[in-house]
């Protein structure tokens, strides 16, 4: 036990950027010079073999099973602690399979499922009115979870120049309210193709409360099938569904797009970024979005050029996300005595961590989230500027 105990505090003591205290074995330790920012409780030791294969998975399972407790709140705490996840263990070889999952569409169908089918009761738990699932745009202050979410998907719309009868391809499209705004303000026929079988039923029932029919229509479909499709569209829209198409198939991504839209068509692309490329964090990948990839900018730019796609404009939100998953979080917070009997405590005590730890790393820049509009070739017929 005291050996076990020696090694995680030694092992610890490598995030000392930040002073913190660790209690446990009725013992308190002092990580980093000055006085401490917060307090972790560790009620039962981490096994040395869990902390040399990833930091992230060992602490993240430790939290989740309820061996490791953070006093106070675990935002602002793990906002100081992620500031150094360069220093996190990674053993790239024992985790291969769980880093590099396959990318055929079965697999993916499968890993897309695992978290977007959990139970649309679950989601309408937290998520604001829209069922909106991306960051939102918060124009002013004081604008409510549902403000910033309307405020985002008309900010994006309006990027996109969208006219009367114009086509409108969604992919991942979520549970629709993009879309079904697009057929309200601008009357354009619109398309979504989503891998999650429940996205797609509360998307057409939707699109049947409204008044939508033929107008708007959802199917389940990856987005390999573009290309057989036989569809054509004026304007292409994806938002944050690039984390899913891994590393490998990003220009098949793009080739996909290419299909379908027209010459001169627009694409906007939203999607989480990286400032260099990674293979991703193991905790994040076994519990919480299995085959994740987040793409670099830089690569995706360099891509767009070799497929004569202009950029015609990049823009970060990334405060927009740490700002938004904290209004999750406080949503979620409100009816976590409802999800623990959905599920049980350890799986909101897992969703309370992904959300926080998300929220600290957009706030570090760990990760970052672009919005890029694009131009199928040359497009001199949109505005010169834009409002913002």
């Amino acid at each position: 036990m005291k050996q076990e105990m020696d090694y995680i505090v030694k092992h610890l003591e490598k995030f000392d950027q930040v002073p913190f205290c660790v209690a446990m074995d009725q013992k308190e330790y002092r990580i980093g010079a000055g006085d401490p920012k917060f307090r972790v409780v560790l009620r039962n030791p981490i096994p040395k073999t869990a902390l040399l294969t990833s930091t992230s998975l060992a602490l993240g399972e430790s939290y989740m099973k309820g061996d490791l407790e953070v006093e106070g709140d675990l935002f602002s705490a793990l906002d100081l602690f992620l500031g150094q996840m360069e220093r996190f263990m990674t053993n790239k070889t024992v985790l291969h399979k769980l880093i590099h999952t396959s990318t055929s569409m079965k697999n993916q169908k499968a890993e897309v499922s695992s978290h977007y089918d959990i139970g649309n009761d679950f989601y309408r738990l937290w998520l604001d009115e829209t069922l909106s699932y991306s960051c939102g745009y918060f124009a002013k202050p004081q604008d409510t979870l549902y403000e910033a979410q309307m405020g985002k998907i008309h900010h994006t719309l309006d990027k996109l120049e969208l006219e009367k009868d114009m086509f409108l391809l969604d992919i991942g499209c979520g549970w629709g309210y993009m879309l079904i705004e697009a057929a309200k303000k601008y009357h354009v026929k619109g398309i979504g193709i989503t891998l999650s079988e429940e996205q797609c039923k509360a998307c057409r029932q939707r699109i049947e409360e409204e008044g939508l029919r033929g107008e708007v229509q959802v199917y389940v479909m990856d987005y390999r099938e573009l290309a057989g499709s036989g569809m054509r569209f004026d304007r292409v829209v994806s938002v944050g569904m690039l984390e899913h198409v891994g590393r490998q198939n990003y220009e098949l991504f793009l080739k996909s797009v290419d299909s379908v839209l027209k010459p001169s068509g627009l694409f906007l692309l939203h999607y989480i970024s990286a400032l260099k490329e990674h293979p991703g964090d193991p905790w994040i990948k076994k519990y919480i979005f299995p085959g994740g990839m987040i793409p670099s900018l830089r690569e995706m730019i360099q891509l767009f050029g070799d497929h004569r796609y202009y950029t015609l404009d990049v823009e970060s939100l990334r405060r927009h996300y740490v700002k938004t998953l904290l209004c999750w979080r406080d949503n979620f917070e409100k009816h976590r005595e409802e999800i623990a009997e959905m599920f049980d405590t350890e799986f909101v005590r897992m969703w309370e961590l992904y959300l926080c730890s998300c929220a600290a790393s957009f706030d570090n820049g760990i990760v970052d989230l672009h919005q890029i509009l694009l131009s199928k070739g040359v497009n001199n017929r949109i505005p010169m500027t834009r409002p913002c």
